[in-house]
């Protein structure tokens, strides 16, 4: 395999709408020391992926990449070539990873932000998890510190990371408020463990969260801003504690007397994903775990997932990388 030059990826040549994803051939990365080749099998669509292609990360950051460049944060797949210095890896071991440019065949990556697979979780499912899953551990596990017994609320609790999150929130022991969209994203927060669930769209989330935590919220974790969360914020008791990711808009406003924590994943260095990754995949071996995917669309057709992104949907779009 590592004879071969070339491979196919998606890129982009210039920001743009989802036209400016082109399928195509591309040189195969190099394996530096300290890294692994990693063959892709499923690539994460996050909800940010337009973001990045329209330009506004690199508006953001002042730092725009060199074209053409791959997209997809996340992903998972086997180890095709190992590094000089690796020798946690042996080919052909299931992991998934966090890194740049995951819409591809193969992608090369700082062995420290690659990870073994959790027991039983599928290829497929394990390629829409690492960012999600990760941000939902964090904000739970670090920036709340949950636990046992804690009232907590999260919004958006039928997406990307909110589903995750309510399953890992009740692994730490806490009572879980739901806020969720629509019928289904109700009925598969309940199914997934929430103690009850709400469609923030339609409910009075202030009503429910008093009615759910008569002292006042512990917790919130906020993957959506908005309406739902001002109302869930309001019934957060005194020294109670809230915290987003880098992403949510509208943010939360600060009020006095709560603890507000922001944070972002992709400030983290290769060696402290190693240990969250590691963290999180002793959480999840505890029990059931399940990565909801809601579509997944051939490599090819990255456009058309970059557009389902739009529409309701419960858990993660993904791409199936050829093998």
């Amino acid at each position: 395999m590592t004879r071969l030059k070339e491979m196919h990826a998606v890129t982009i040549d210039r920001f743009g709408g989802p036209d400016v994803l082109t399928y195509g051939r591309q040189r195969l990365p190099d394996v530096g020391p300290g890294q692994v080749l990693v063959k892709v099998a499923y690539a994460g669509v996050g909800s940010w992926d337009p973001l990045e292609r329209e330009g506004l990360f690199a508006e953001l950051t002042g730092q725009t990449p060199d074209f053409p460049y791959t997209l997809g944060r996340d992903g998972s797949g086997t180890i095709a070539a190992i590094g000089v210095g690796v020798d946690r890896f042996a080919i052909g071991d299931a992991v998934y990873a966090l890194g740049i440019g995951h819409y591809a065949e193969y992608i090369a990556l700082d062995a420290d932000a690659v990870s073994l697979l959790p027991d039983d979780l599928p290829l497929d499912q394990a390629g829409a998890m690492p960012i999600v899953a990760l941000t939902a551990w964090q904000g739970l596990a670090i920036e709340l510190d949950v636990a046992p017994g804690d009232a907590v609320l999260i919004n958006g609790a039928s997406g990307d990371v909110g589903h995750i999150a309510v399953q890992l929130a009740k692994r730490l022991g806490a009572r879980v408020l739901a806020v969720a969209s629509g019928e289904d994203g109700v009925a598969a927060a309940l199914e997934l463990g929430a103690d009850v669930a709400v469609d923030g769209r339609v409910t009075d989330v202030a009503a429910a969260s008093r009615a759910f935590a008569p002292k006042g919220l512990d917790a919130v974790l906020a993957v959506v801003g908005g309406a739902s969360l001002s109302a869930a914020i309001g019934t957060v008791r005194e020294r109670g504690r809230v915290a987003y990711p880098a992403g949510i808009d509208p943010e939360p406003e600060p009020r006095a007397g709560l603890v507000f924590r922001h944070f972002d994943l992709t400030l983290d260095a290769p060696a402290t994903s190693r240990v969250k990754m590691e963290q999180l995949n002793a959480l999840i071996a505890a029990g059931p775990f399940e990565v909801r995917i809601s579509s997944t669309f051939p490599l090819g057709q990255a456009a058309q997932a970059h557009q389902a992104l739009a529409a309701h949907r419960i858990g993660k779009v993904i791409l199936s990388v050829p093998s």
